[in-house]
C-alpha cells in the first residue's frame, strides 16, 4: 500500500543479507509488509510462523531440526522477541547455508521490542543481518504516494497507526489508540519490562506525555509513582525499546558554553500523546496548552523518520537560555540549526541565532504550519513541513 522507502530498502537488504530484520511497534504493518513484498521478490519458496500462536511456538520446541527443514527457502517469523534464543540457532544455519551456496535471503524476523532489547539475550550476527525499522504512516510517505485520502491534520491529530489514521471517525481512532495503550502495558511490556502493574505503567507513560518535547525529571516522576529514580529510568528505557517514545539527546559538539545534558522525550507517535492527556478532538487540541510542544513532536518525528543514517541528530540549549530545536548534522559537511513553530507568523529570538553561532550551523532553518518559503533576518530560510521533508527526500536520500 504504502512504506515505499522501506520497500526498497527491503528488497535491498534480502538480496544483499542471510537474516533480515524488520522492527517497529505492534499494529504499524510489519507483517503485512513483509508478506505483501518477499513473496514476489524471491524466486523461493516463503514460509510464515507467528510466535504468538502457541501452535507455532510450539515448532520451536526443539528450533534447530525445524529450521533446518527450510533450505532454500525464505522464513519469515514474526514476533521473533518471544524467543530470543533462535539468533543462537540462525546463526549456525546461516552459516552452513552460505558455505552451500546459498548466500542471502534465508530469515526475515519480525520484531516489536528493539534491536537493543533483542540483543540482549542473542547469539551475535554481525556480517550476517540487517536491521530495518518500520514506522507508522509519516507526512511525507502520505503525501507523496497521495494515497488513503491525505489530510495532515487527521494525521497530526490521530497519529500514523494505520488503525487510527484511517478510522471511520475520531471516535473510533480514539478507542483503538486507547485500547492499543492499554494492550500494551497489560501484556506487551511485561514480556521485557520490569514487573510493575499495567496501572504504575500507565501513570508512568501518561506523566512523560506532560513532559513531551521537554527534559523529564525522572527523580520527581519517580516519587510520585513510589519507585527511585534508577527504577523510573528502567520504566522510560523500556517505553523506548518499545518504540514508543523518543529520547533526543543534547548537541556533544565543541562549545564552551555550559549546555543541558539531558534528552528531550518525545511520545513519538502523536495520537498517542493526545490520548494519553486526554485530548478528544481536533479542535480541543488548537486550546489545548500542548498544542506547541505536539506540533513540535510531530515535525521532529517526521523528519527523523525520513534522514539517513548518515545523519546525526540532536538538540541545543544553554544554561544562558540559548536554544535549538534540532541540530542535523551530517559529517563536518553540514549543520543544519532547525527551529519549529506552529505559528503562520513565526518569530525568533536572539537566542537562536546565538546557539547558531556556537555550533557554526551552515544552515538556519524554522518549519512552521504554512505553506509559504521565505527568509527571516540572518539569512533563515522559512518552510513547511512538506518543502523541508521534499527537500531531505531530494538532496539527501541514503
Amino acid at each position: 500500500m504504502i512504506h515505499r522507502t522501506l520497500e526498497s530498502k527491503l528488497i535491498q537488504s534480502l538480496k544483499a543479507m542471510p537474516v533480515v530484520v524488520i522492527l517497529g511497534p505492534r499494529q504499524v504493518g510489519k507483517t503485512t509488509l513483509a508478506l505483501e513484498f518477499a513473496k514476489p521478490l524471491l524466486e523461493k519458496p516463503v514460509h510464515y510462523l507467528d510466535l504468538e500462536l502457541d501452535s507455532d511456538l510450539a515448532k520451536l520446541d526443539d528450533p534447530e531440526n525445524f529450521l533446518r527443514r527450510f533450505n532454500n527457502q525464505l522464513l519469515v517469523i514474526d514476533e521473533v522477541q518471544r524467543k530470543p534464543d533462535l539468533f543462537r540457532i540462525i546463526r549456525g544455519l546461516v552459516d552452513i547455508r552460505k558455505r552451500a551456496g546459498e548466500k542471502a535471503g534465508h530469515f526475515l524476523l519480525l520484531g516489536s521490542a528493539s534491536k537493543d532489547l533483542l540483543q540482549q539475550s542473542s547469539e551475535s550476527l554481525a556480517g550476517r543481518i540487517r536491521y530495518l525499522e518500520l514506522s507508522p504512516f509519516n507526512f511525507q510517505e502520505l503525501y507523496l504516494e497521495d494515497q488513503l485520502g491525505f489530510n495532515s491534520e487527521k494525521l497530526w491529530y490521530r497519529g500514523g497507526f494505520p488503525d487510527s489514521y484511517l478510522a471511520d471517525s475520531d471516535q473510533e481512532s480514539w478507542d483503538w489508540r486507547h485500547d492499543f495503550i492499554t494492550t500494551y502495558v497489560e501484556k506487551d511490556i511485561p514480556l521485557f519490562g520490569p514487573q510493575v502493574s499495567a496501572t504504575r505503567m500507565k501513570r508512568f507513560w501518561t506523566m512523560l506525555a506532560h513532559f513531551h518535547g521537554q527534559q523529564a525529571n525522572l527523580s520527581d516522576i519517580g516519587k510520585s509513582l513510589e519507585v527511585s529514580h534508577t527504577t523510573a529510568r528502567t520504566y522510560l528505557d523500556i517505553l523506548q525499546d518499545f518504540f514508543m517514545i523518543r529520547q533526543l539527546q543534547p548537541y556533544s559538539g565543541n562549545t564552551k558554553k555550559r549546555l543541558i545534558k539531558s534528552p528531550k522525550i518525545y511520545i513519538r507517535d502523536s495520537g498517542l500523546l493526545h490520548s494519553l492527556l486526554s485530548i478528544h478532538s481536533f479542535d480541543q487540541l488548537l486550546g489545548h496548552p500542548i498544542l506547541g510542544a505536539s506540533w513540535e513532536g510531530f515535525v521532529a518525528e517526521n523528519i527523523l523518520n525520513s534522514i539517513s543514517n548518515q545523519w546525526k541528530a540532536s538538540y541545543y540549549r544553554s544554561s544562558n537560555q540559548s536554544e535549538i530545536d534540532l541540530i542535523l548534522e551530517k559529517g563536518n559537511q553540514e549543520i543544519w540549526a532547525v527551529e519549529i513553530k506552529r505559528s503562520v507568523y513565526p518569530t525568533l529570538s536572539s537566542g537562536f541565532h546565538r546557539a547558531c553561532e556556537d555550533i557554526g550551523a551552515t544552515r538556519k532553518m524554522v518549519v512552521y504550519s504554512g505553506n509559504e518559503q521565505f527568509y527571516l533576518k540572518e539569512k533563515t530560510e522559512v518552510v513547511g513541513l512538506k518543502d523541508f521533508l521534499m527537500e531531505i527526500l531530494k538532496e539527501h536520500r541514503p
